[in-house]
């Protein structure tokens, strides 16, 4: 486990989002990346949420829609890496995983993919 206060974190993921392919990020509509400390449950055991309707789920998008929200939550990242090389990795993953999520990628997939 490492410590990291929430600035520091959320620079961290916005770093990693920033390494992330262009061609990934361009069809992110009306996406919102927020950090949390925890999962509403108090748990450890999830890392990142895609909280929103996938695009393979929709038959109409428009205006005045509220915005899909990816999250990824600090602690239980900090709780599972050791360094902050492994930090990285596991927000890179956790930032890859709840993207393909968006784009109707579902957990099956993203584990032959080995990004579950």
């Amino acid at each position: 486990m490492i410590e990291m206060d929430a600035d520091a974190f959320e620079a961290l993921v916005s770093d990693e989002l920033d390494l992330l392919p262009e061609r990934m990020l361009v069809g992110l509509d009306n996406v919102v990346f927020v950090v949390e400390d925890r999962p509403e449950d108090g748990s450890l055991d999830l890392l990142g949420l895609y909280d929103g309707l996938a695009l393979t789920e929709r038959d109409r998008y428009g205006t005045g829609e509220l915005p899909d929200r990816i999250i990824l939550y600090r602690e239980p990242h900090l709780h599972a890496c050791g360094s902050i090389v492994e930090l990285r990795d596991e927000v890179h993953t956790t930032l890859v995983h709840e993207i393909a999520h968006f784009y109707g990628i579902d957990d099956e997939r993203l584990h032959e993919l080995g990004w579950a």
